[in-house]
């Protein structure tokens, strides 16, 4: 089916990856530069021990999480470390989706770029321009 999605099913880890992907790809170049080295994961859900060092009890309490250093923090003595890496929970975005209606895309690049947010070091405001910046201001 080419990517698409049957009618009654649930969108699987490869679009939403492919959502998320998109999102990234309308983000200005100067954010776009740096972050060739990020790696993108989508899962169905955190595993335990994430959800534990973060205080987080249940697995569809927690959409998305960003790994790592953020960019301003980063040093050339830095090496050996695992990549930054974004997580993206699957089953968390699709129930969050279904409780606030929001379109499944814009509701993938917000937690997208709330977690390329973190890897630059933004605050939460700096995110909302970012935000707006990739889909344009909202109505």
């Amino acid at each position: 089916m080419s990517g698409q999605v049957a009618i009654g099913e649930a969108p699987g880890i490869e679009a939403i990856e492919g959502i998320a992907r998109a999102a990234m790809a309308r983000l200005p170049a100067a954010f776009a530069a740096h972050l060739g080295d990020v790696v993108l994961i989508v899962e169905d859900y955190a595993d335990d021990e994430t959800l534990a060092a973060l205080g987080i009890e249940h697995p569809l309490d927690l959409t998305g999480l960003y790994h790592g250093r953020p960019v301003g923090e980063k040093s050339s003595m830095d090496s050996g470390g695992l990549p930054d890496r974004i997580h993206l929970y699957r089953r968390a975005i699709l129930e969050e989706w279904i409780e606030t209606g929001v379109r499944l895309d814009d509701l993938v690049a917000h937690v997208m770029i709330h977690e390329i947010g973190h890897h630059f070091g933004l605050s939460d405001d700096d995110m909302h321009a970012l935000e707006d910046a990739v889909d344009g201001p909202s109505a």
